[in-house]
């Protein structure tokens, strides 16, 4: 029980330093003179796509500004949504998929390809000339410096790729129990500021939701065709730039960046089946080995705090004390804000979250084995799996 509340506490003391140290994107910007292209895939976005380009097309501080936005195959009508909501602007290009993807490819994988080359066509024959890349998935939701102030990060940084993180928004009460755990499983587990001046491949964060590249670094490495395969490309194509020598870090985007994933519990579990089973390698070895730790930390201690006696209740209440103070630090830094009492009534819950969370990874493992993943309507295989977000 001593090292299960030690654990706990050794989780929110690593969130707290993160707390103070992980940069901001800041609303503080100069004029960015690099082209900008930004790169949207939407599949079945109809609802969320128009927003986003709303955005896109308010954004300041970027006088080269270049948006793509390509209707992958959609069986709704994003193509028409998204061309309404660029109204003739010059800035913007909307580009058809009428196919799934190439055997070999997810489908996201294979539109962000399809995208840069686009963007690399526009830019002329150097790959330099396309400045900066910057990928976003069709539900952010993007504040007007936004893009100039993430552009400014990277280049301040001079790094190769910046991974704004956004502002998790959660109203149902199974998303309020689950999508903080995102920020809050590198937050309790990593010294960023540490971490991001390396290139160790293990130690990287990023969010596939905006990602924001130098160009140059980009087609360094194959852009996505280096991670034609990956369910989580976000990830791995952050560990291809590292293993290539490249450095990549995280910001938080606090209010510039928003974005809700899921809309209820059902969307939700289904997001998360389709991609958990590549955590942690693909392993069912280490996620096994996580999930222990997990247990000792964050489900022994509340069990003790409730069913045990003399030291054994103190320790259960001091590991469960720290684990939802290191839940709502980790909340707290994904805002920038102070903790609102949802929050709190969460971080509550968080052992059930944790519950919650391996039950999903479970049932990824099986879904995977038995060639039963989907999402948007296309079947996904072994090797062959679709959009990770």
């Amino acid at each position: 029980m001593t090292v299960g509340a030690g654990l706990a506490a050794g989780g929110a003391a690593l969130t707290v330093w993160n707390r103070v140290t992980v940069p901001r994107l800041s609303r503080a910007t100069g004029p960015i003179t690099e082209t900008v292209t930004v790169c949207v895939p939407a599949r079945d976005e109809a609802e969320r796509v128009p927003a986003l380009i709303s955005d896109l097309r308010a954004q300041t501080g970027i006088p080269r500004l270049r948006i793509l936005v390509l209707d992958d195959a959609s069986g709704d009508h994003t193509a028409a949504r998204a061309r309404e909501a660029m109204d003739a602007d010059p800035r913007c290009t909307l580009l058809r998929g009428t196919t799934g993807p190439p055997p070999g490819w997810t489908g996201k994988a294979a539109a962000c390809h399809a995208l840069a080359d686009t963007a690399e066509q526009f830019a002329g024959t150097t790959v330099t000339a396309a400045g900066v890349l910057v990928f976003l998935d069709a539900d952010i939701r993007l504040a007007p410096g936004a893009l100039s102030a993430a552009v400014t990060e990277l280049l301040r940084r001079d790094i190769a790729l910046l991974s704004p993180w956004p502002r998790q928004q959660a109203r149902s009460f199974a998303e309020r129990l689950v999508q903080p755990l995102l920020c809050w499983s590198w937050a309790s587990t990593l010294p960023v500021v540490c971490t991001d001046r390396g290139i160790r491949t293990s130690t990287v964060v990023a969010c596939g939701q905006f990602l924001v590249f130098d160009a140059a670094a980009y087609r360094a490495i194959g852009g996505h065709a280096a991670v034609a395969d990956s369910a989580t490309e976000d990830l791995d194509i952050a560990r291809a730039l590292r293993r290539a020598g490249f450095r990549t870090g995280l910001a938080t985007a606090g209010d510039l960046a928003r974005t809700r994933m899921y809309r209820d519990a059902r969307e939700l579990a289904a997001g998360y089946r389709r991609w958990l089973w590549s955590a942690y390698g693909g392993s069912v070895a280490g996620g096994l080995a996580v999930a222990v730790v997990a247990a000792w930390a964050y489900l022994l201690p509340p069990l003790a705090a409730v069913f045990g006696r003399g030291p054994a209740r103190w320790w259960g209440l001091s590991g469960y004390a720290a684990a939802g103070a290191g839940r709502v630090l980790a909340r707290s830094l994904e805002t920038g804000r102070p903790p609102k009492f949802r929050d709190i009534a969460a971080a509550a819950a968080h052992p059930l979250g944790v519950t919650v969370y391996f039950t999903l990874w479970a049932r990824s493992q099986s879904d995977r084995r038995r060639n039963a993943l989907t999402w948007k309507g296309r079947a996904l295989y072994p090797g062959k799996e679709l959009d990770s977000r």
